[in-house]
């Protein structure tokens, strides 16, 4: 066995139960074991001085900052010893392997190796294109062909033109003659006509050709960089699709049953190629050495370290679950067999919560909604507003919910009985008409009193349901915001979205350019509590049929 990463407590563990159940790795609460091991952990991070990167912790370093996600892995060795095994998703900055940390699953940097020589094959053929794009005499044929093609479509459009007009010329004429010559002389007029006709059409076949000559004598030397341009891009990709395809067979991760899968064994669906990064997060690292090294993984946490990123929410020093898109797939293989925690997120939560409806006429229903109740059913939970309304008023008709709440966020939500009310009040809300303002509970002290947020948002697509601040390609969110209270480090505030996107003000209160303050108790972009502690407190809207201005405000209980 190797033990060469097992590292013993420091601290002393003595009187801690050993849990009989692994951690779920994607929707956990810390075991006082992963605890320690990650303040030992962070102590260590705090002080080292073995290895290079920038965490954007310490000013006085002027490369670039990347903060980085640190895992550990409580393990028991054969020896019925507990101690834990560390590592770090992707690379650092210095490409270092430190022997704090378990190493890669498959190391793609060791010299010498296929990654290597095919990175210095294709940097090779960059060279080469780059050479070819921006050869003087390649660039020049390149803008005479396009000043020629453009110069002859300019030349041919005028002759039709012209063509059109002595068209146009010889009807009225032939028009104007029947009327005074006699058939003979209408028939030569006739015939003198149609040669000029034919005349026409033989000159601009005649440009045409002349000018087809013209371009293709260009062409001809313009096709000779062409043909080595495409030719180099073609190898570029087959061998770049060749070095990915290698790189991901290299890739091989073990179970607890010895088995081992790469990543085109996991990844199996050829249509889906594995995420980028796939087997460089810190929990794969950590189990593949753990089963290799014939450790029993007893629980494990993952947490981030330094500055947070552009667009997703990390903040320094928070838990985080595994990954859903790069790590889930793998880690369903690696951790087959392994007796985990209960999967939380398949609890229905909200089961015992009773709706209760503030409100109800004939077309309308204004509902409290509890927290943690779905608006409408999931995949694996039906229980839902929508349900629960479908089976009170089975004569309902249409689609009953106007918007949705969040399922952690309680509050007022409005509910319709007929197709007509849902229409006009949905108007509503795409005409933002209707005025909606939530409190929410943040977890520290803000400076500022009052102000606006426009962070774009979009789904993580390797993470969801997590949403991305993406400047490129997210949606238009924007939240006016106003402090109520500040109280023992945490900030009360009243929440205005104008916007309606998914998770919107949870994402604009943790987010770094938001106010970089998550809402307590948010389970995605905080920490996890007892609740989330967000809730739609007031609405206001025309009632659809009888156009009377409606408000409703229910209080949080927080």
């Amino acid at each position: 066995m190797d033990s060469t990463y097992f590292q013993n407590f420091t601290t002393s563990i003595a009187g801690i139960k050993t849990p009989k159940k692994f951690t779920f790795p994607f929707y956990y609460e810390p075991h006082l074991l992963a605890k320690i091991a990650v303040k030992e952990l962070q102590d260590y991070l705090e002080s080292q001085t073995d290895f290079a990167h920038n965490f954007g912790l310490d000013a006085s370093q002027t490369d670039l900052p990347i903060g980085k996600m640190f895992g550990v892995l409580v393990v028991q060795n054969q020896q019925n010893e507990i101690g834990y095994l560390a590592a770090f998703s992707g690379k650092l900055a210095d490409k270092s392997l430190p022997k704090k940390f378990v190493p890669p699953v498959f190391n793609m940097r060791t010299e010498g190796s296929f990654y290597i020589k095919g990175e210095i094959e294709i940097d090779e053929i960059n060279n080469q294109l780059t050479i070819l794009e921006s050869n003087k005499a390649y660039l020049a044929l390149k803008k005479t062909q396009t000043k020629l093609k453009k110069t002859i479509a300019e030349s041919l459009e005028n002759q039709r033109k012209k063509m059109k007009l002595s068209k146009s010329s010889r009807k009225l004429h032939k028009k104007n003659a029947i009327l005074i010559l006699g058939d003979l002389e209408f028939k030569a007029l006739t015939k003198k006509l149609m040669q000029e006709s034919y005349n026409d059409q033989f000159l601009y076949k005649e440009l045409q050709e002349y000018y087809d000559v013209k371009l293709e004598k260009n062409s001809k030397k313009l096709i000779i960089f062409e043909d080595k341009i495409t030719a180099l891009r073609k190898e570029r990709k087959e061998k770049s699709n060749y070095l990915q395809q290698t790189l991901f067979s290299k890739y091989s991760f073990l179970n607890q049953q010895k088995e081992h899968k790469n990543l085109l064994d996991i990844f199996a669906n050829p249509a889906i190629k594995p995420p980028a990064g796939s087997g460089e997060c810190s929990a794969p690292k950590l189990l593949n050495y753990a089963f290799a090294s014939d450790l029993k993984p007893i629980v494990m946490a993952e947490f981030w370290w330094g500055i947070s990123p552009n667009l997703a929410i990390r903040k320094h020093k928070n838990y985080y679950p595994a990954c859903q898109g790069r790590c889930k797939p793998i880690l369903s293989h690696m951790l087959n067999g392994v007796v985990m925690d209960d999967n939380l997120l398949l609890e229905n939560l909200a089961d015992k919560k009773e709706l209760k409806i503030i409100y109800e006429d004939d077309v309308l229903i204004v509902d409290h909604n509890p927290t943690e109740l779905l608006s409408v059913p999931g995949k694996e939970i039906n229980d839902s507003v929508y349900s629960r309304i479908k089976e009170k008023y089975p004569a309902a008709k249409g689609p009953l919910i106007v918007h949705r709440l969040d399922m952690s966020t309680s509050g007022i939500l409005l509910l319709t009985k007929t197709k007509e009310a849902n229409k006009i009040l949905q108007g509503q809300f795409i005409n933002r008409t209707i005025k909606k303002r939530y409190v929410a509970l943040l977890d520290g002290n803000l400076s500022e009193n009052k102000g606006t947020i426009k962070l774009p948002l979009r789904v993580d697509l390797e993470d969801r349901p997590k949403q991305l601040v993406d400047f490129e390609y997210g949606k238009n969110a924007k939240t006016n915001w106003e402090v109520i209270q500040r109280e023992n480090g945490k900030t009360r505030v009243y929440f205005y979205p104008i916007t309606g996107r998914t998770h919107q003000l949870r994402v604009h209160a943790a987010h770094k350019d938001g106010l970089n303050t998550p809402i307590i108790g948010d389970d995605l972009y905080g920490k996890k509590t007892n609740r989330l502690h967000l809730h739609a407190e007031f609405i206001e809207f025309m009632h659809p049929f009888t156009n009377k201005k409606m408000s409703f405000t229910v209080a949080a209980d927080f």
